[in-house]
C-alpha cells in the first residue's frame, strides 16, 4: 500500500505542477496557478498520514516506511528548487520572460552552486531522520524497526556522498575552456536542471 501511495504521490506531484503552470500561464490565472503549486505539500501530508495509519494498524516496518520517509525528506531539501526552475521556464516559454539563467558552470561560483544543492540535500536527509526517528518511537518495538534505523543510515550515506561532490567543487573548481576568465554577465552559466 504504501509503495503504491509513494507513486501515487510522485504522479500526483507532476500532475499538480503541469495543472498550476497551465492555468498560471496557459489561462492567465495566476493566483489560481499559485494556489494549484501551493497544494503540492499536501501530497508529502497525504503520505506522512498513510504511513502512520499503515504502521498503527500493524504493519511490520519495511522498505517501503522507510523509502516515505526519504522521499518527503527529499520533496523537502529539493521540491521548492525544482517547482521554481520548472516555473521560469513556463513564464519563458508560455508567457514571454526572459530566459532564466542556468547553473554557473565554473569556478567558485560553480561549487557554491553545488554547496547550495548539497544543504537541500542535508535537510532532506535531517527530515527523512526526523520522520524515521518518529516512527520507531510510534512503534515501540525496537525488535521491529531495525529496518528504519538502516533507512536513516541510507539517508546520511546520500547526503555524504552529495557533500564529497560538492566539496570536490571547491578543492578543483572546474576551469573554462582555454583556462579564461567566466564571461560577465552568466556567460559561464548553462541551463539549469531539475533537482528532483
Amino acid at each position: 500500500m504504501v509503495v503504491a501511495l509513494i507513486i501515487s504521490c510522485e504522479i500526483g506531484f507532476w500532475v499538480l505542477l503541469a495543472a498550476g503552470l497551465a492555468v498560471r500561464y496557459l489561462l492567465r490565472m495566476p493566483r489560481t496557478g499559485a494556489a494549484l503549486l501551493l497544494c503540492e505539500p499536501l501530497l508529502e501530508v497525504v503520505l506522512l498520514i498513510a504511513t502512520a495509519i499503515d504502521l498503527k494498524n500493524g504493519a511490520d516496518p519495511s522498505a517501503a516506511h522507510g523509502l516515505a520517509a526519504l522521499y518527503i525528506g527529499y520533496t523537502v531539501g529539493h521540491g521548492h528548487r525544482t517547482v521554481k526552475w520548472l516555473d521560469g521556464h513556463a513564464a519563458h516559454r508560455l508567457a514571454g520572460a526572459p530566459r532564466p539563467p542556468g547553473p554557473p558552470r565554473y569556478g567558485m561560483a560553480r561549487a557554491r552552486y553545488e554547496a547550495t544543492l548539497w544543504l537541500g540535500t542535508l535537510l532532506g536527509a535531517a527530515v527523512a531522520t526526523g520522520l524515521l526517528w518518529l516512527a520507531i518511537r510510534y512503534v515501540g518495538d525496537p525488535g521491529r524497526t531495525g529496518s528504519l534505523e538502516q533507512w536513516t543510515h541510507t539517508a546520511w550515506r546520500v547526503a555524504g556522498i552529495h557533500g564529497l561532490v560538492a566539496l570536490a567543487y571547491a578543492i578543483w573548481p572546474k576551469r573554462p575552456p582555454g583556462g579564461t576568465a567566466p564571461g560577465p554577465g552568466g556567460a559561464d552559466r548553462e541551463p539549469a536542471r531539475v533537482s528532483r
